[in-house]
């Protein structure tokens, strides 16, 4: 079997399946601790505030890496299709991040994901034709797992911060299915374009707060860019995972990243931990290789 070159659609050591399933682990791990670290930030700042100097990190670090890693900038048409994902999935991240502020980590941070990946799944379906069976038994595993993981003990009422998960999480599909039409153009300069909007949008959107003078300031620094760096580095190897193999296969097994977020938060925020978040890591565990492998 080829080598596996990281930045670019050629495969060198592993079957495309397992190349794609590597790809999405670490973007699971990367998009899972920056989405913690910016819904913890965000409860001292303006979560847009935050954005900005996540997506200005983030911006720098994936275009000084393209740069020196020589890759060819992508065609008009992959530059615009990544520049649309970008500005979907930046203010889809915004509120994301006010949604995981309102305390309600446990129950914001699935919603999002489902949503966010059964519109792309449902796309893959028609264009791609459906998944093996085990496949599509992952798939619904993974799902059961996420919600099992992360959903609150008690919840009555409207939960807070629900809706703005919801929109969130198509802001989120949007950039699944727009980052796809990029193809196999370089996943580093992908990466960075994604945030070119993006960064310009929340910085607009954070002057007319700043004008308006309802901008919550406060320590973000820190957070915001180790959230952009982790961020940015969850999207490469996204869109690696996706030029390696099927966008439903790439897209469900990413979706799995509320997992780290919950972990995280028992682990440093004290949340709760029942022996049904214990049986949604079992569940999602198991849903992984079912997923990766046909």
């Amino acid at each position: 079997m080829p080598f596996l070159n990281v930045t670019s659609g050629e495969n060198l050591l592993l079957s495309p399946h397992l190349a794609a399933a590597g790809f999405a682990l670490a973007a699971i791990l990367c998009w899972g601790s920056a989405d913690f670290i910016g819904g913890y930030g965000t409860r001292s700042t303006d979560s847009f505030l935050l954005t900005t100097v996540a997506h200005f990190s983030a911006l720098v670090l994936m275009t000084s890496v393209a740069w020196a890693h020589g890759d060819p900038f992508p065609s008009h048409a992959s530059a615009l299709w990544a520049v649309a994902a970008g500005t979907s999935g930046g203010v889809a991240l915004a509120l994301f991040y006010q949604a995981l502020a309102s305390g309600k980590m446990g129950l914001n941070a699935p919603v999002s994901a489902v949503l966010g990946a059964a519109i792309p799944v449902g796309v893959s379906f028609v264009t791609e034709g459906l998944p093996s069976p085990i496949q599509i038994a992952g798939f619904m595993l993974a799902v059961v797992g996420v919600w099992l993981v992360s959903k609150p003990d008690n919840l009555t009422g409207r939960p807070e911060g629900l809706g703005l998960a919801m929109v969130a999480g198509l802001g989120f599909a949007g950039f699944f299915l727009c980052i796809r039409q990029a193809g196999n153009s370089s996943a580093l300069w992908s990466a960075a374009l994604t945030r070119v909007a993006s960064l310009a949008l929340v910085s607009v959107i954070v002057l007319i707060k700043l004008l308006q003078n309802k901008l919550r300031r406060g320590m973000m620094a820190t957070a915001g860019i180790a959230a952009g760096i982790l961020d940015v580095s969850g999207t490469f190897f996204f869109i690696r995972a996706s030029q390696s193999g099927r966008l439903d296969v790439a897209v469900v097994l990413v979706s799995l990243y509320p997992v780290i977020t919950v972990l995280l938060a028992k682990v440093f925020l004290k949340e709760h931990f029942t022996p049904i978040k214990l049986a949604g890591m079992i569940a999602a565990l198991l849903a992984m290789p079912m997923i990766a492998l046909r």
